[in-house]
């Protein structure tokens, strides 16, 4: 599988305001250095843990359906199935009803009857379902510990921008980020 970001974030998890608030910062000429790495820490939170933070598109492609009829979604969380489509042999593609996915929010998955779907002509990607992904499109409804990592993580940045890390070594990140992940990773099997 692979995945696409067609539409990303219009906004931020944690505003720029909250950030400045968060970081005692009452001037405007790191602005847009917080901005920066606000935006870099939600990217990191949601690459660590597999998730969209704030609403997202993504285009995912698939060499075949699977045989037990069901796909995880990743990035998490789903919102909604809208679009799918097979590709033939020439690279035309066919629209695929939607209706013939029931999605499990929850789970974040998408099951579907295999033998009753057309299958691609198309060696490599010949799948494509478009997925909205995410929270929600507000910072209030990305869930607190995640956007207190975020807080953390830019500060952490924020405090040590001169730092480098020595060869070979990568640079540590506050343990506390982590735990406050952890428990919303996406775990692969």
């Amino acid at each position: 599988m692979s995945a696409i970001l067609l539409t990303a974030p219009a906004v931020e998890p944690v505003t720029l305001a909250e950030m400045k608030a968060y970081l005692r910062v009452e001037h405007d000429d790191d602005d847009a250095v917080i901005a920066a790495l606000t935006a870099g820490s939600r990217i990191h939170v949601e690459a660590q843990t597999r998730r969209a933070l704030i609403t997202q598109n993504w285009r995912l492609s698939f060499d075949a359906w699977p045989q037990d009829g069901r796909i995880q979604i990743v990035p998490a969380p789903l919102q909604a199935l809208t679009a799918a489509r097979v590709y033939d042999a020439d690279g035309t593609p066919s629209d695929i009803d939607t209706q013939n996915f029931v999605p499990d929010f929850g789970a974040s998955s998408l099951t579907f009857a295999a033998w009753a779907l057309p299958a691609p002509d198309r060696r490599a990607a010949g799948i494509e379902l478009d997925v909205s992904v995410g929270y929600g499109d507000a910072a209030v409804d990305v869930p607190e510990p995640l956007r207190q990592a975020i807080r953390l993580l830019v500060a952490h940045w924020y405090e040590n921008r001169g730092l480098v890390a020595a060869a070979g070594q990568g640079a540590l990140l506050p343990a506390t980020v982590n735990a406050l992940i952890a428990t919303y990773r996406v775990l692969s099997l």
